[in-house]
């Protein structure tokens, strides 16, 4: 049974989405801020948090800033009044998975979070796990570590699988639908802007500032490619 940690101050909240998500088959613990959440993830860690962005002291950006900083790789999805595009984009850019504005249906966070599940656990049957390499780039799975010439990248754990299904493809074209449901493996509404966003931030962060790899193909998608002397 995958365990859930939901982080939110609202006890009505937290109640509704104790039953809602128990009745869905998870094991649930709910918790009001942010100490009682790392004591939580330190006494267990979950295999998924639902956070909530506006909490008493330390709000929800700080905490996974906290959790990835500590190599805590957990899906994160947060659930949240803050519907305003630049929180939707810090908050998938710092390595959340999923970003969901309330009010919400209680039916479609469930449903998230067994996509959120399902991809964590996914490695597509065609790659096998190993070394990974476009030119200079190169991912070691085995490690969890992406290089670049020889420098260190961190990636969080979502830009860690679109690299990865990037290598897998490397100098094929794909989509960005094809990147969603790999990736993913749901359709965010349709909003391909998602893998754009996630896109733009794994380029800065493995191009140090240089040529990118990472190639996009008007009205198409992306491919990756090695840069040229």
């Amino acid at each position: 049974m995958d365990r859930i940690l939901v982080v939110d101050d609202d006890p009505g909240l937290r109640e509704l989405l104790l039953s809602t998500l128990r009745f869905a088959g998870f094991e649930v613990e709910a918790v009001g801020d942010v100490p009682a959440a790392l004591a939580a993830i330190g006494a267990r860690v979950p295999d998924a948090i639902v956070l909530d962005v506006m909490l008493p002291g330390t709000d929800g950006f700080d905490l996974l800033h906290l959790l990835r900083a500590r190599d805590v790789g957990v899906p994160v999805m947060f659930l949240t009044a803050r519907d305003e595009l630049d929180d939707r984009v810090r908050g998938l850019r710092m390595g959340g998975d999923d970003y969901l504005t309330k009010p919400f249906d209680v039916v479609e966070v469930a449903a998230r979070l067994e996509a959120l599940l399902r991809r964590a656990r996914r490695v597509p049957p065609s790659v096998p796990e190993g070394v990974l390499r476009c030119g200079d780039l190169e991912m070691d799975e085995a490690r969890h570590v992406v290089t670049r010439g020889g420098r260190p990248v961190e990636l969080s754990p979502t830009e860690f699988r679109l690299l990865r299904y990037l290598l897998a493809n490397s100098g094929r074209v794909v989509s960005k639908a094809q990147i969603l449901d790999h990736v993913w493996q749901y359709d965010f509404g349709g909003d391909t802007g998602v893998v754009e966003r996630f896109v733009s931030n794994l380029r800065r962060k493995i191009d140090f500032g240089g040529p990118s790899v990472v190639r996009t193909v008007r009205g198409f998608g992306y491919s990756l490619r090695p840069v040229r002397s």
